[in-house]
């Protein structure tokens, strides 16, 4: 595969999207920037100085498969197709399991999942026709282990996880590798809307959060070098997520402990106002 220039990445508008769409700017590539909010986003493209020779800010709603078709068809005008698709963008609202709302559940798999579906099936058209491509799917540590108090993100992120994987199996003999990235907690806005949810508690309970910067350099690094399937950051939680998903009877006595760690740090974060 040639050295990766030509992305496409959801999200752009906050979080990790915002922050690898501004790191793919600073390394000179050419960007589809796409959010659900494209006003946000044309204001962060204006403030950051995007150069319009080698961005472009356009509107995205995940869940229509029209609009990823006419994006990537956009891509094979403009640049002649797309090397990276990085799909970022979610959802997360915290509820217990008799709480969450019908459009809860709802959105929660219409844009964490069907958004990368839908995303991942238009890049892979695009890429099969060129020979070579790389899809990088965001998942989640919660795809990895469920969690209690965030049982729709968990339940959409472990579908993330299984269909990139598969997606993975069908596509590389046609050249395009997909990559899952399991991150834990990152300090962004889907962070700071779970603090004043204690049902959201075992988020918090990890010994510190992750920056955008660091899941954007493992990106931009070692999984477009490697292209390999499944990445977990950091690695030591990812393997404690995966005995925690071989041995799901041990949740009965870790998860009270990590539970009450995470309040606490919640209540502090509510002192502080700090994330």
């Amino acid at each position: 595969m040639p050295t990766p220039d030509r992305f496409l990445v959801t999200g752009c508008g906050s979080g990790i999207g915002r922050h690898l769409a501004d790191e793919i700017v600073r390394r000179g590539h050419r960007l589809l920037a796409t959010d659900a909010a494209p006003e946000a986003l044309e204001r962060h493209a204006e403030a950051a100085a995007w150069p319009a020779d080698r961005v472009r800010c356009e509107g995205l709603d995940v869940r229509d498969p029209a609009a990823w078709e006419r994006l990537t068809a956009l891509a094979e005008e403009l640049w002649g197709g797309l090397d990276v698709v990085i799909n970022v963008a979610g959802i997360l609202q915290p509820a217990a399991v008799v709480d969450a709302g019908d459009d809860d559940v709802h959105r929660h798999f219409d844009v964490n999942v069907k958004g990368v579906v839908f995303g991942t099936r238009a890049a892979a058209r695009s890429m099969i026709r060129q020979g070579f491509g790389h899809v990088v799917n965001v998942a989640s540590l919660a795809s990895l282990a469920p969690i209690p108090g965030i049982a729709l993100y968990s339940a959409s992120k472990y579908a993330v996880r299984a269909y990139s994987l598969a997606a993975a199996e069908e596509l590389r003999p046609h050249g395009v590798a997909v990559t899952t990235i399991c991150p834990d907690a990152v300090r962004t806005p889907m962070l700071d809307r779970q603090i004043a949810h204690p049902e959201a508690a075992l988020t918090f309970s990890a010994p510190r959060f992750l920056t955008v910067e660091e899941v954007a350099r493992v990106i931009l690094g070692r999984v477009l070098r490697k292209r390999p399937l499944l990445v977990a950051i950091p690695r030591w939680r990812g393997w404690l997520a995966r005995v925690a998903d071989l041995f799901p009877s041990a949740s009965k006595s870790l998860t009270p402990i990590f539970t009450r760690r995470g309040r606490r740090r919640q209540e502090s974060l509510q002192r502080t106002g700090e994330s």
